[in-house]
């Protein structure tokens, strides 16, 4: 199936990933990130079992390891210098919805993290809530993670974004020792999830963005974690992750598009927009005649669910994963 978004035309390619654990793949409620490596191939989650998996741009099994979280969510690679190899920064909400319970988080109470693994599964730094008075207690549920790496012009500084919790952002320097937090309101206003982060460098001076989930938009601050601007208030329904695309931007929506961003803020149009869905019953999923959510049956080629991880490759084509029971994994195929 043909889909386009302005100028840019795709395939689209369902069922694309091939998993390994096939057989517990539809009873896992997917909820992960992706991401693009310098070796050519797609880092990204199984839907169930705590595992990375590495697939070819073709969908096909590279090599797969577990990893020691209890919810794979957002993914960001990482090289921490010149010559050495990328590094997987995981942010792990610490529990897991399981579909037998409704829509209910276990365990309880939660353990979440961020960890930082090698690319053969090897953990190489992990990260908790700031032991600081006024961030401690409540909820720390880590959404995304990113470091700002020497080639991006950085100094390793890691950025967490705890947007399940507190709906904080923190900054640790690259030895893991906190720096400060900042939660919006020195910006745009107090965040409302800030669901995933990234390091713009379209400009030629890296910007942090901070995906504003439920408030409907980016806001943008410097690399010292000062406000700069808002990005897409009239245009984003739930901005929820990023990837770039040559001199645009990505951004999955969860509410069932890929919105396309161009050089200066300006909305180039949405790829496979089905926003409609999310009013559905159960949405993601569909209830069963008990009310418990199922794996939908309103799965539609050609257009989006509930896109929740979102990649590129050199070539121009997209990947993308979805929320919802058993997940999904498409391609979207550039032509032209």
């Amino acid at each position: 199936m043909r889909v386009s978004a302005g100028d840019l035309e795709f395939d689209w390619i369902g069922d694309w990933a091939r998993l390994p654990a096939m057989e517990s793949v539809s009873r896992g409620w997917a909820h992960h990130g992706m991401a693009f490596s310098n070796e050519g191939q797609i880092v990204t989650f199984h839907p169930t079992e705590s595992l990375v998996v590495i697939l070819t741009p073709e969908g096909e099994l590279v090599r797969s390891f577990e990893i020691p979280v209890i919810e794979a969510h957002g993914l960001t690679l990482s090289t921490l210098g010149p010559g050495l190899p990328q590094s997987i920064w995981i942010a792990d909400n610490g529990r897991k919805r399981h579909p037998d319970h409704e829509y209910e988080y276990l365990p309880d109470p939660l353990q979440g993290k961020v960890v930082r693994v090698s690319m053969a599964g090897q953990v190489e730094m992990e990260l908790f809530e700031p032991a600081v008075p006024g961030l401690q207690g409540d909820l720390f549920s880590p959404t995304s993670v990113i470091a700002f790496d020497e080639h991006l012009g950085g100094n390793g500084d890691i950025w967490v974004a705890d947007g399940y919790g507190k709906s904080l952002v923190h900054r640790f320097n690259s030895n893991g020792e906190y720096l400060r937090s900042i939660d919006g309101t020195r910006g745009a206003g107090r965040f409302d999830c800030p669901h995933s982060l990234w390091i713009d460098t379209r400009s030629g001076t890296p910007e942090l963005l901070v995906a504003d989930r439920a408030n409907g938009r980016v806001q943008v601050f410097d690399m010292e974690g000062d406000y700069i601007r808002t990005i897409g208030s009239s245009y984003f329904d739930r901005p929820t992750v990023f990837a770039n695309y040559d001199e645009n931007l990505l951004v999955g929506e969860l509410n069932a598009r890929i919105t396309v961003v161009g050089p200066n803020d300006e909305l180039v149009g949405y790829i496979c927009d089905n926003t409609p869905v999310s009013e559905e019953p159960a949405w993601p999923n569909e209830p069963d005649a008990a009310g418990i959510p199922q794996r939908t049956s309103r799965l539609v080629e050609g257009l989006f669910n509930s896109p929740h991880g979102i990649t590129s490759d050199d070539a121009g084509n997209i990947y993308v994963t979805e929320w919802l029971i058993g997940g999904r994994y498409t391609k979207l195929s550039l032509q032209g």
